[in-house]
C-alpha cells in the first residue's frame, strides 16, 4: 500500500492527477447521494467509502434530516464502513466526497486510517484540507492520507452553487 500511497503523492507533486475510471464512477455516486441530499433539505455534500469498486460506506449529508450536527456525508460513511469491516481502522480503501472536508471530517478521516481522500471541488470557508488550513500539514496528525482533488468538480461546484443560490431565492 505505501507503493501506491507514494505513486499518488508523485503524481501530486508533479501537478497532474490521473484519475480512474473506478474514481470516476464512485465520483459519481458521491454526486447522486449528494443530490439526494439536497432534495431533503440539506446541504449537497455526498460520500462513498470504497475498497477497489466494493462500497463499504456511502451517505449523503443528513444533518437537517437528524437534528445532529455531526451528521456529515464523510462520517456518515466512515461509521458504516466501520460496521461493514468490523473495526474503527479502514486500510486499503479510498474516501469519496464531493466537497473538500471540513476539520472535522478531515479529523475523522485521519483518525480512520483511510490511505486516501478524493475530494471533487475545494471548500474556500471551512476546507481543511488547503482551503481554510490544511490539517494534513507535516506532524498535523498522526495519520496523513494521500489527498487528490479536482473530480468532477464542475458538477459539484454547479450543484453547490446552484442549492445555495436557490436558497437565496435568486
Amino acid at each position: 500500500m505505501a507503493s501506491v500511497r507514494n505513486a499518488v503523492r508523485h503524481r501530486i507533486l508533479l501537478g497532474v492527477t490521473v484519475f480512474s475510471a473506478t474514481d470516476e464512477t464512485l465520483m459519481r455516486q458521491a454526486l447522486d447521494l449528494a443530490s439526494a441530499a439536497a432534495e431533503a433539505g440539506d446541504v449537497p455534500i455526498g460520500s462513498v467509502l470504497a475498497r477497489g469498486e466494493e462500497v463499504l460506506g456511502a451517505a449523503g449529508n443528513e444533518r437537517e434530516q437528524s437534528g445532529d450536527p455531526t451528521a456529515h456525508a464523510e462520517i456518515l460513511a466512515l461509521r458504516q464502513a466501520s460496521v461493514t469491516l468490523g473495526g474503527w481502522r479502514l486500510p486499503d480503501t479510498t474516501l469519496y466526497v464531493t466537497l473538500e472536508p471540513c476539520a472535522m471530517c478531515a479529523g475523522a478521516i485521519a483518525l480512520a486510517r483511510v490511505p486516501r481522500l478524493v475530494f471533487a471541488t475545494a471548500d474556500p470557508k471551512a476546507g481543511a484540507v488547503g482551503g481554510v488550513m490544511n490539517l494534513y500539514a507535516e506532524g498535523m496528525t498522526n495519520h496523513t492520507p494521500a489527498v487528490e482533488s479536482g473530480l468532477l468538480q464542475v458538477e459539484a461546484a454547479a450543484m453547490l452553487s446552484g442549492f445555495f443560490a436557490e436558497r437565496r431565492g435568486e
